[in-house]
């Protein structure tokens, strides 16, 4: 996988991981507020139920309340107070019953098959003691009981929230009770249209997930593309500057041949045919002169060896090899001396010597850069050099007193920059740093190469 893709990759790997989480927090929220909305629908439900329970009961008790409170315990008003209870009815499924404090059952207008059977221990689907319960609950007061019974309009056990009452001077418990089945039905619905919305939420957020992540993976792509753009633009660029760079040191290398070397080697070998022809010569003279253009010719191929040398040292020094980077610059600003007049004062402080021969080779090609510009345009009286090392890396400073430039103008010119822009681009190749100040009063150089360069 290319960096490019690495990065694309690591860019998506977190919002999708974020994204996620936020599903799951969002799932985990709306599954908590539909519980708790439930909730609070079931509460006003069985609250509604149960305040309309307690005004059915009211109702119930007032119309047979003229004969429980008249004093009277015969058969006949008993059987009158039935009979009134069993006529009251509320709905398809509303009702009334009584049961004496025994489990009997004395009235049951939907299921009179149950009436004069003692359903003391008969228990529900759920093996709740159903009349027991309902018999403790009105011994304590009267109240609200919920409890599985058999739905007359269905014939099928559903759930029923009963409210009785005991009626002490009887010995009768009186109640009714409605079914619940169409709240369930009430809070099936809303649990549907809850889970229907926490999905259509995670699909939203898949959706935007997807978008995203296509998105991202579209920015990256299209920023590949353009830094593959601005990529070959620089490779083109660069190597346009190598052909030229090359191309300038072909010319300079070429007119160091022609105008030094090829001019003394022809002038040599006129003196030698010269020399030659004296030597033939039967006259004395002639022979001893033949001797002097020999030696002259011997003294101009002593010059040819020293300017071959230079050409050599220029092209790749040995003793940068050899002996290091501080020996290289010694010697380099001693032959600048020679050849320019300019005296350059060397010093080194600190380990100079722990660079890498890529990083070595480029502070020596920028400090001969920088002293062929100062030769070429500086017109300086004096030269520093100063190689310092740290544990860090090594500094390279290069100071004159010329006329200075400005380096902002010059570095940016497509033509008088060429020397400048090649010392920071072989600095920019090892990592390091470069930078140069220049004013009326002279020019400073300093180039830092870190030791892992």
């Amino acid at each position: 996988m290319k960096l490019r893709q690495k990065v694309i990759f690591l860019a998506i790997t977190p919002l999708i991981f974020a994204l996620c989480a936020i599903a799951l927090a969002v799932q985990h929220q709306s599954a908590l507020l539909a519980q708790q909305q439930r909730d609070t629908i079931q509460q006003a439900y069985l609250s509604s139920k149960e305040a309309e329970l307690k005004h059915y009961v009211a109702l119930a008790t007032h119309s047979i309340s003229h004969l429980y409170n008249s004093g009277r315990n015969d058969e006949a008003t008993r059987n009158e107070a039935k009979r009134i209870l069993e006529s009251l009815s509320y709905g398809d499924d509303g009702y009334f019953f009584l049961y004496d404090m025994q489990g009997n059952t004395l009235m049951h207008p939907r299921q009179p098959d149950l009436v004069g059977r003692n359903l003391f221990e008969m228990r529900d689907a759920l093996g709740r003691p159903t009349i027991q319960n309902l018999l403790q609950r009105a011994r304590n007061g009267g109240g609200l009981e919920r409890y599985m019974w058999v739905k007359p309009s269905t014939q099928k056990a559903v759930a029923k929230l009963g409210y009785v009452i005991a009626m002490p001077e009887w010995g009768w418990m009186m109640g009714t009770g409605i079914y619940l089945d169409d709240v369930d039905r009430a809070l099936a619905r809303i649990d549907t249209q809850q889970s229907g919305n926490i999905h259509n939420t995670m699909l939203w957020i898949a959706l935007i997930a997807i978008a995203a992540a296509l998105v991202v993976a579209g920015a990256g792509l299209a920023l590949n593309v353009s830094e593959h753009r601005v990529a070959d633009a620089k490779l083109k660029v660069l190597a346009q500057r190598v052909v030229e760079s090359q191309e300038e040191e072909r010319a300079r290398l070429s007119r160091d041949l022609h105008d030094g070397i090829s001019q003394w080697l022809v002038s040599i070998k006129l003196q030698i045919e010269a020399g030659m022809i004296r030597l033939a010569s039967p006259k004395l003279e002639q022979r001893q002169a033949a001797t002097a253009v020999f030696e002259h010719a011997a003294d101009q191929l002593s010059n040819v060896m020293g300017e071959v040398r230079r050409i050599s040292h220029n092209l790749r020094p040995a003793i940068l090899d050899d002996l290091g980077l501080a020996a290289a610059l010694h010697h380099l600003g001693q032959e600048y001396t020679l050849s320019s007049g300019t005296p350059v004062h060397f010093d080194t402080t600190g380990v100079v010597d722990t660079l890498s021969d890529v990083a070595n080779t480029v502070l020596f090609r920028v400090a001969q850069e920088a002293l062929t510009n100062i030769e070429r345009h500086a017109g300086a009286s004096h030269i520093g050099i100063r190689l310092t090392g740290t544990v860090q890396g090594v500094t390279l400073r290069i100071s004159d007193d010329g006329s200075g430039f400005d380096a902002e103008s010059i570095a940016l010119h497509p033509k008088h920059g060429i020397g400048l822009r090649n010392m920071m681009e072989r600095m920019d190749a090892i990592g390091g740093r470069f930078e140069i100040v220049s004013s009326t009063d002279g020019t400073v150089l300093t180039a830092y190469a870190a030791n892992n360069s």
